[in-house]
């Protein structure tokens, strides 16, 4: 079954963020990313979202593997400039799960020869976030998959027409913002994303 992940952005919603957070059910990892945030008020929120998101979510933290140890989140998401994978897993000691954003095929090797569980790459598509920046495209998408051993996520301007386009790729999952974190209802976007993964 082909996964979907979250990626959360306070400044993108419409309700706080633990009322999305209940809304999420039928995902299979959210990250918690909020770079802006000092860490105590980072911690706090991973509290309250830890309470009220769907037990069959794996929790992840942002970069920060202080945050997921206190919260004893499912595990961290590293970008390129974040602790090396090897180290952020000693930390965070066994059974947890350490993924990291990649760009292309290169990082895609060093990340799986590190260690990683999953990558996350992008951005296939263009997207608002990343404006200016050409995307990676479906066929950078399709190689790294190819030739990395662990399971590739597609990101970046990512919808529900564009799922099956990520997965005939070689995609593992497909990972959303904008997507869910600014849908009028995310309890909807979620069922229609979770129909283009997992069609009957």
């Amino acid at each position: 079954m082909a996964w979907l992940y979250v990626i959360s952005n306070q400044r993108l919603t419409r309700y706080p963020l633990e009322v999305v957070a209940g809304q999420l059910e039928g995902i299979d990892f959210f990250q918690l990313r909020e770079k802006e945030l000092p860490a105590n008020e980072l911690y706090r929120l991973a509290c309250k979202l830890k309470e009220v998101l769907p037990p069959t979510i794996k929790f992840l933290i942002n970069d920060r593997v202080d945050i997921a140890l206190a919260v004893k989140a499912d595990g961290v998401h590293l970008g390129q400039t974040s602790l090396p994978v090897d180290v952020a897993r000693r930390l965070l000691g066994p059974g947890k799960i350490v993924g990291v954003s990649v760009h292309d095929l290169a990082e895609a090797q060093r990340a799986a020869s590190a260690g990683a569980d999953y990558l996350l790459f992008a951005h296939v598509f263009p997207t608002e976030s990343k404006k200016g920046l050409p995307p990676r495209g479906l066929i950078a998408l399709g190689e790294v998959a190819r030739k990395v051993g662990i399971p590739v996520i597609a990101l970046g301007g990512i919808t529900p027409e564009r799922v099956r386009l990520c997965l005939e790729a070689g995609a593992s999952g497909v990972a959303v913002m904008s997507g869910i974190m600014a849908a009028e209802s995310p309890r909807e976007a979620v069922f229609k994303f979770r129909q283009a993964l997992n069609p009957e």
